[in-house]
């Protein structure tokens, strides 16, 4: 399941496509077009500027604005930041997997077969996609 954190990161990237003049926006106006806590919001970009996704200043005329163009980011790299691997279960979530039941696992092949639809559909889609 994705998380209010991964939900809300995907929100906040599409206002500031939305929002994109060239300068930055403030976190402010994003929290109360987005209807989102401020403080909450302060917590999301905090980790998305760790992360590479937008970049930020402080001060007058400072907020966040994306480090590339919308159509250069894909929605399952947003939501893998915020919320780690979606992996279904825990033995595919690192790619080692090493589970020692993994040579007779009858199930594994249906977990990674559904593992490699989710991961498939998320980076199959553009943060430009849902402008």
């Amino acid at each position: 399941m994705v998380s209010t954190k991964g939900r809300y990161a995907i929100r906040v990237m599409i206002d500031l496509a939305e929002h994109d003049t060239g300068n930055y926006v403030p976190l402010k106006d994003i929290a109360e077009r987005q209807d989102i806590s401020k403080k909450y919001l302060e917590i999301i970009v905090k980790d998305m500027v760790n992360g590479g996704l937008v970049t930020g200043a402080s001060g007058k005329g400072g907020g966040y604005k994306l480090t590339r163009k919308p159509k250069d980011y894909k929605i399952g790299e947003i939501i893998e930041l915020m919320e780690g691997k979606l992996a279904p279960v825990a033995c595919l979530s690192d790619k080692t997997n090493t589970c020692p039941r993994k040579a007779s696992c009858q199930t594994l092949p249906m977990w990674e077969e559904y593992d490699k639809m989710v991961h498939d559909f998320f980076y199959s889609k553009k943060l430009s996609d849902l402008i």
